[in-house]
């Protein structure tokens, strides 16, 4: 008589099988977060933030996954579950960004329905499933998942109405308004544009972007409170570095926008900048342009620039974007950039130990028209080490180094400045 083949689920409750479910998506977390987020943006116009904002976003959704992954990997109840802090600091960046409440709720349930498609493949992967319990294990999952959901939201409409009604009291709450519609709004003149900021906006124009690195202080709080007296105190500065007086605006609780106006090219020291910016503050700076499309396209130089600065280990306390702006203006585009380095610097780009270092001297020794006696000055070393390290950078690209010299020229640049994004 032969034997019966024993059902890989018999035995076996629906919630260990969610529970399982979870440890399998669990274990490709960070890719699905990328699917993920990558898919807010592409259907949420709201969601196609500036770097800063964007590596918020991607906290949020991976807190938020990191979550509900645990809960029913480990059958935490509901009631204990809380809003992730990164979730909780979007909704309010949200809010301060004067953007619709109703595009973050639709991110949540769309984040549902893909969470839940992942867990029905997870499913489906599943040998010798028993199709009752199976059935229970999809219902108990969807069940859990949408009280998740329900659950967060419901804490997330108060703190985004919340910070709403904070920010819409702030002083100067109505200019960051009017700002905001002369960044966004098209077709826009430039009249009805000098009307809506109260300054014309014929003249020539130079941004920055103030900002205070690290975790923002918490809403109402003291450390909200130190963040915003440093910025104020950079937007002084910014005044006493400056011929004229910048229009300012707060963009969020640690960023600041500036603007210096006027009918000449606004002067600007950076000197000042660089010797008495308050501790713990940054600034970038985007080149200067005229009317409305040199007002916004400035602010956005100054952006890119900020974006630059914060791939570093260390960011620089001042970045002008004039002297990062092959880096910025490819900092949209990091995975087509890191595969394009690749091809152009071959194994010089890896991040192997030694690596960087050959990479800074072939910079320098590029730069100084292949010289290796002016190479060898400017980086304190002996000519034939500045050799050797050439001759080495030559080797793991497997091609000259002068060949399709500019392209190489461009990619040392650009894996230098954004070493922390690639």
């Amino acid at each position: 008589m032969g034997t019966m083949a024993v059902d890989a689920d018999d035995g076996v409750d629906a919630g260990a099988i969610v529970a399982s479910v979870a440890r399998d998506i669990d274990l490709r977390l960070p890719a699905l977060t990328t699917e993920m987020t990558d898919w807010f943006v592409q259907v949420i116009p709201e969601f196609r933030h500036d770097d800063t904002a964007r590596r918020l976003m991607i906290a949020s959704t991976a807190a938020n996954l990191a979550a509900i992954v645990d809960m029913l990997a480990h059958s935490i109840p509901i009631e204990r579950v809380t809003v992730p802090a990164a979730a909780a600091e979007y909704a309010r960046r949200f809010a301060q960004h004067d953007l619709p409440l109703e595009a973050l709720l639709r991110a949540y349930r769309l984040g549902e329905q893909m969470f839940e498609q992942w867990a029905l493949a997870a499913l489906r992967a599943r040998p010798h499933r028993n199709a009752s319990v199976v059935l229970d294990a999809v219902s108990l999952l969807s069940e859990r998942a949408n009280s998740y959901i329900d659950q967060v939201i419901e804490s997330l409409i108060d703190i985004y109405e919340t910070e709403k009604r904070r920010w819409s009291t702030r002083a100067g709450a109505g200019l960051a308004t009017r700002v905001r519609m002369v960044l966004e709004t098209d077709p826009l003149s430039d009249e009805a544009a000098g009307e809506l900021l109260g300054i014309p906006v014929t003249g020539v124009h130079r941004a920055a972007v103030l900002w205070v690195p690290g975790p923002p202080g918490a809403a109402g709080t003291a450390d909200d409170e130190d963040d915003d007296a440093t910025l104020q105190a950079g937007a002084r500065l910014l005044r006493e570095a400056s011929d004229r007086t910048p229009l300012t605006v707060m963009a969020d609780g640690r960023t600041l926008w500036a603007w210096l106006s006027g009918p000449r090219t606004p002067v600007l020291d950076h000197d000042v900048l660089h010797g008495r910016l308050p501790a713990g503050l940054r600034i970038a700076v985007g080149g200067t342009g005229t009317g409305l499309a040199g007002f916004r396209g400035s602010l956005t130089e100054a952006v890119r620039a900020r974006a630059v600065a914060e791939t570093a280990e260390r960011q620089p306390p001042v970045t002008l974007f004039d002297e990062v702006a092959v880096a910025a203006l490819l900092t949209d585009r990091s995975e087509d950039l890191r595969r394009w380095i690749d091809r152009v610097l071959g194994g010089l780009a890896s991040d192997e130990p030694g690596c960087e270092q050959l990479r800074d001297t072939l910079r320098v020794f590029l730069s100084a028209g292949g010289s290796y006696t002016h190479a060898a000055s400017v980086l304190h070393l002996h000519k034939n080490t500045v050799h050797y390290r050439v001759r080495k950078a030559a080797e793991l690209r497997g091609r000259p180094v002068d060949e399709d010299r500019l392209q190489v020229e461009v990619a040392l640049a650009a894996r230098s400045l954004l070493r922390g994004r690639l």
